[in-house]
């Protein structure tokens, strides 16, 4: 059945390794992560001591000081790469029906922040002193909800989570919103900013993270033998997707396109991959039927590898699985090796990273892979990128609860 094609016309990203798109895919490339021991809290009694914090940032800059301490940091950074993504599609509101565009946007954990200082304002001052902001800064869609009040979009809007899979799953149902004929525009991505005691220390015992506190930068080490947890990160990824007449019709910058989405569950355990990585083999597997291709279509694969030991061989199991003998053919790279784990707002920031290795044809590197796991024996990209001619890419993104998601994205010609 044909369907309106959808496309990439603008980015825009946030963490720890840059303030733009541009500035962070330079240094994934480059394989130059920015880890650090942890400056927002005391951490003293904690395992963990780091992580992919964004530093050297005055948010105040871009946002309104008065919004931002009302509705706190996760709303004032989904603002922020909101309005650089827009930008970068050069779109205005002229251009588009406001009835034809929406907001959708994947977390784990939201506003996680504000809600927890309010809670601490309810023990130490009582109710009173709680803000009457306290309930719109915690909720997850009030991001979407204030990008669209600041830009006037009034159609589709709503936040989305699946734990790890919630930036693949804000791009795949806005695809979806295009595909259906409801928009023309929807900006789409993931956004997390949940860097907090409670959240180090809730990761910290269902022992998920990294603990190599003397060596920040090469504790992300997805698909390594010596690889023992995930280095939690924070920031933000926006895309604007739009429908390809649309953006043909006002001679917009095209990136790529969306040519596959898919979610599947486990249905196995709240936080451990199925062993077989069954979950992410039909993920997998339905995103190649829905964009009409086979395993031998896909060149690269930016693989979810978050450097936990279960993660990391369950997803090469599903890619044996899914590409057979060709597994071992397809260069697949985590570059949550340089930036840490986004949480929901990696599949985002991933797919950033796949548009643009399309348009340079560069694969980028899994750092810190320093030795090799018989389970995870596949080409890896290891430690350096490789220049490479690319038309599609396939962008894993698995999340705790047993949440799967795989987008397909292509050149405009990569059909």
């Amino acid at each position: 059945m044909k369907h309106d094609r959808v496309v990439v016309t603008g980015l825009g990203a946030i963490n720890s390794n840059g303030h733009d798109a541009e500035t962070i895919w330079s240094r994934v490339q480059a394989g130059q992560p920015h880890i650090t021991p942890i400056t927002h809290f005391d951490v003293s009694g904690m395992r963990t001591q780091f992580a992919a914090q964004i530093t050297d940032f005055d948010l105040e800059q871009y946002v309104d000081p008065k919004l931002l301490r009302r509705l706190g940091r996760y709303i004032g950074f989904a603002l922020y790469v909101a309005k650089q993504a827009l930008t970068d599609a050069r779109l205005d509101t002229g251009q588009v029906d406001p009835r034809r565009a929406g907001v959708i946007l994947g977390s784990a954990i939201g506003g996680i922040g504000a809600l927890l200082d309010q809670y601490d304002v309810l023990l130490q001052e009582g109710v009173r002193r709680i803000s009457p902001f306290a309930v719109p800064a915690m909720l997850i869609d009030s991001a979407p909800g204030q990008i669209a009040i600041e830009h006037g979009f009034r159609g589709v809007n709503f936040g989305v989570v699946g734990a790890c899979a919630s930036g693949n799953y804000g791009i795949g149902e806005a695809y979806y919103a295009i595909v259906r004929g409801d928009a023309d525009v929807v900006l789409a991505g993931g956004v997390e900013i949940g860097l907090h005691p409670y959240t180090l220390a809730s990761f910290e015992r269902a022992k998920a993270m990294s603990a190599r506190n003397e060596a920040p930068n090469q504790a992300s080490r997805p698909f390594d033998a010596a690889r023992d947890g995930f280095v939690l990160a924070e920031g933000a990824a926006m895309l604007v997707l739009e429908r390809l007449e649309h953006a043909q019709a006002r001679r917009a910058p095209i990136y790529g396109e969306i040519l596959g989405y898919s979610a599947t569950a486990d249905a196995y355990h709240l936080t451990a991959p199925h062993d077989e990585g069954l979950g992410a083999t039909e993920a997998m597997h339905l995103a190649l039927q829905r964009a009409q291709l086979g395993p031998e279509d896909i060149d690269y694969i930016n693989a979810h590898g978050t450097s936990t030991p279960l993660n990391d061989a369950s997803e090469t199991k599903a890619i044996k699985a899914v590409f057979g003998p060709r597994a071992y053919d397809v260069p697949i790279s985590s570059t949550k090796s340089v930036t840490g784990h986004l949480l929901g707002a990696a599949g985002a920031i991933e797919a950033i990273f796949s548009l643009l290795a399309l348009r340079d044809g560069i694969l980028p590197p899994t750092i810190n892979y320093d030795t090799p796991d018989p389970t995870c024996d596949l080409d890896y990209v290891p430690n350096r990128a490789r220049s490479q001619p690319i038309r599609t890419v396939l962008s894993n993104s698995f999340g705790f609860g047993g949440h799967n998601s795989s987008l397909i994205l292509g050149g405009l010609n990569g059909r």
